[in-house]
């Protein structure tokens, strides 16, 4: 009996692409797999943990963007396919009410600060232009380091996507303005890291009224035409024109129970003054759908993070703690070893100016003493002239006397002769007289110069031993240059743990509040230096550019106010402008 030959089945794989702001990922998954498998996959790629934050997203077939279901299969959510390719986007599907306190991992803080700088960017989230302009120093000084004239030229910012371009338009300021303003604060950064700088940027993002909100379209009974956004501390709903001061809101810790049915959307709230659910209704029922999707999860991280952490957070700020001090170590034996370097180098420019300084003074001294030989050589010239001729002087003194002598022998023939004798006598006596004059001038002058030449001999040994006493005293002081030894790193000793105790927990809470209050200091300078920057070019803001969230945002920093006091502001008021845009519905029966 033949037995029926069967072909193996095999599983067909299909490409996926997902793009993150920084690097594109391609993956070949079977038919089967979920989202969760794909999520994962993501998540164990680039070393994420901080999972609860991010979601994919995706174009269905339909071109409306939606976000991957984890617990369906890929291939049965209708994602549209591009080049044969599934596509989709790792993006930050719900926002932290703290930044400083809840992201713990650089590579989840990294994620958040490009999605947020893109937002700001291309305008999707307001942002006054003093802000903008410390913002974009922050996100200088995480992509190049510390600010260097050599190498920050002139120009180099201008190249660079920085500012968004609704604040350029606004201000009558050449690309140079900004980029001398944007390196003022640059400048100001010197030492931070790239998580530091990167963390600094969402503390100041975190405090702009559309950080973190998602905002959808609805309308009320009435046709009213409102937006709604949903947020990590609740639902805000916000006027049509203004999107910045919420109307009111309603915090998840006051939210009873949220439903939808069709396109009405239904919010009931333990306000027992007001116990009439808020009803509203969107465009689609898509959109009801994507609204209580945001509004369970941003719920659960509500009341995550009012409960005792979990095992896991707890090792991974433990963990995130070691690695940050390991790394400050690192960055301040670095700075260290800089510094010493620093300082050699300045050493060896100065030992190299002094070396030339003293260089300089030994060629002068070797000219002078050049200029003594030759005035020394110039006057034994002259007094050997001098004595040369006091010679031939005497000399001829001494055939004079002669010649009077033999003179005086003839003189006594006859009396002519006497007479004649006489008067050549007195011719040659008073020749005689004049030759010695002369002579004594030669011998005085022979004397003179016989001095002068003692005095140069004289100038001419000092001029010796002052170089002897130069060149000695030089050839003592050598250059030595020895690099310093940098300090041994101090030891971590890594321990493992299961749990942290009582007082490791109390020391944590302790750090905490001082980081809060180190951040609050901080965050008053940040705002002062703001109000500096937003009182400098306000003498160049073009009117006609102002769109109305300007005109808000001019009003919000008149009044002194901010999101918080907003939000307190609008909580504290009447519950029944809760539902100033909404007229009571007979109930229907929900669906959760």
């Amino acid at each position: 009996m033949m037995v029926p030959f069967r072909r193996k089945k095999t599983n067909k794989q299909f490409p996926v692409k997902v793009c993150t702001f920084d690097s594109e990922l391609e993956f070949h998954l079977e038919h089967r797999a979920t989202g969760r498998y794909l999520f994962e996959l993501i998540c164990r790629t680039i070393g994420l943990r901080e999972t609860w934050y991010f979601g994919l997203q995706f174009e269905d077939s339909k071109g409306n963007l939606s976000w991957l279901k984890m617990d369906k299969k890929v291939q049965d959510q209708s994602v549209h396919m591009t080049n044969g390719s599934c596509m989709f986007i790792f993006l930050a599907k719900f926002f932290p009410e703290n930044v400083a306190e809840e992201l713990v991992q650089e590579v989840t803080q990294h994620l958040f600060f490009l999605q947020i700088k893109q937002a700001i960017l291309s305008m999707d989230v307001y942002c006054p232009p003093e802000a903008s302009v410390l913002l974009a120093s922050y996100a200088v000084q995480a992509k190049y380091g510390d600010y260097d004239e050599a190498v920050c030229k002139p120009g180099m910012l201008i190249s660079e996507n920085l500012l968004p371009q609704r604040v350029i338009d606004q201000y009558q300021m050449t690309p140079q303005m900004w980029e001398e303003r944007i390196k003022t604060w640059y400048a100001d950064h010197r030492g931070m890291s790239r998580d530091e700088a990167e963390m600094e940027y969402l503390k100041i993002a975190q405090d702009l009224d559309m950080f973190g909100v998602n905002y959808f379209p609805i309308t009320n009974k009435k046709n009213t035409e409102v937006w709604l956004g949903v947020t990590a501390l609740g639902l805000n709903i916000y006027n049509k024109e203004n999107k910045l001061l919420p109307v009111t809101t309603f915090q998840w810790n006051e939210i009873l129970h949220i439903s939808f049915d069709d396109r009405k959307f239904v919010v009931k709230t333990n306000d027992s003054k007001n116990p009439k659910p808020v009803i509203f209704y969107s465009q689609k029922l898509r959109i009801n759908k994507l609204i209580l999707d945001l509004c369970v999860g941003n719920h659960d991280l509500y009341m995550k993070r009012r409960k005792p952490d979990t095992m896991e957070i707890q090792q991974m700020k433990a963990q995130a703690k070691e690695e940050k001090q390991r790394r400050q170590v690192e960055r301040n034996k670095l700075t260290r070893e800089k510094q010493l370097r620093e300082a050699a180098e300045r050493e060896k420019a100065a030992m190299e100016q002094r070396l030339m300084q003293l260089q300089e003074e030994m060629r002068a001294a070797n000219e002078a003493l050049h200029r003594s030989e030759e005035a020394a050589e110039l006057l034994a010239e002259k007094n050997r002239l001098a004595e040369e001729e006091a010679m031939l002087l005497s000399h001829k003194a001494q055939e004079v006397e002669q010649e009077i002598n033999r003179m005086r022998m003839t003189a006594r023939k006859t009396e002519e002769e006497k007479m004649y004798l006489e008067r050549k006598t007195q011719e040659a006596e008073l020749l005689t007289a004049r030759m010695m004059e002369e002579s004594r001038k030669r011998a005085l002058e022979a004397d003179k110069l016989k001095n002068e030449l003692i005095h140069a001999r004289v100038a001419e040994k000092e001029a010796k031993e002052k170089l002897l006493n130069f060149l000695s005293r030089t050839s003592t002081e050598s250059i030595l240059i020895t690099p310093s030894s940098s300090p041994e790193s101090p030891m971590h000793e890594m321990h493992s743990y299961d749990l942290l105790a009582d007082g490791d927990m109390e020391q944590l809470s302790l750090e905490i509040e001082k980081e809060r209050v180190e951040y609050l200091a901080k965050s008053k300078q940040v705002q002062n230096q703001l109000k500096e920057l937003r009182s400098e070019i306000e003498q160049l803001k073009i009117g006609e550019n102002q769109c109305p969230l300007d005109d808000i945002n001019a009003e919000q920093l008149r009044l002194g106010e901010t999101k918080y006091s907003t939000l307190k502001k609008v909580k504290s008021g009447s519950t029944k402008a809760r539902v100033a845009f909404f007229e009571e519905l007979e109930p229907e029966e929900s669906i959760v």
